[in-house]
């Protein structure tokens, strides 16, 4: 005897419209994609915007990537305090045209302030920042005392 799992729809048999489970699945996607966004309300109700970061490590250096498409680099602020990196910016909305009639407007605008608790400890003064193609890159060399010493365990 073989059983099979189904998703349960309840209403499925009620309702008349054909359409039903696709209209399902679009409302179930609409909600997912709402609490996965990078936009949500600010504590002043404006809508904030979080770019996305990517936290990589080699042998020397902690190096944070940080997706700031449309900014200006003046526009962003980054500071390094008891190792808590903190990058802040504004990404300004652009003026809209009388005679444009937008018919969808994806882009996000506004303020975002992205804070990280950073695994290593970092030599403070040594810290480099570039910004090329809308990608914010933070170079922070370790210390010598959080990088890892490789010890050979000799196998007998």
């Amino acid at each position: 005897m073989t059983w099979e799992l189904t998703t349960w729809t309840p209403f499925k048999e009620l309702t008349p419209f054909r359409d039903f489970e696709r209209m399902r699945r679009d409302m179930d996607r609409l909600w997912g994609s709402f609490f996965e966004g990078s936009l949500k309300k600010g504590t002043d109700g404006e809508a904030q915007w979080l770019p996305s970061l990517d936290i990589s490590e080699t042998s020397n250096d902690l190096v944070v990537k940080a997706e700031l498409p449309g900014m200006d680099p003046k526009d962003i602020d980054i500071s390094l305090n008891d190792g808590m990196l903190t990058i802040k910016g504004e990404r300004k909305q652009e003026k809209q045209e009388k005679e444009e009639n937008y018919h969808l407007i994806e882009r996000s605008y506004g303020s975002f302030c992205r804070s990280v608790k950073l695994p290593k400890e970092v030599k403070h003064d040594k810290v480099k920042a570039s910004f090329r193609n809308g990608v914010l890159k933070i170079v922070l060399p370790k210390s010598e005392e959080s990088k890892k010493k490789e010890v050979k365990v000799k196998v007998e």
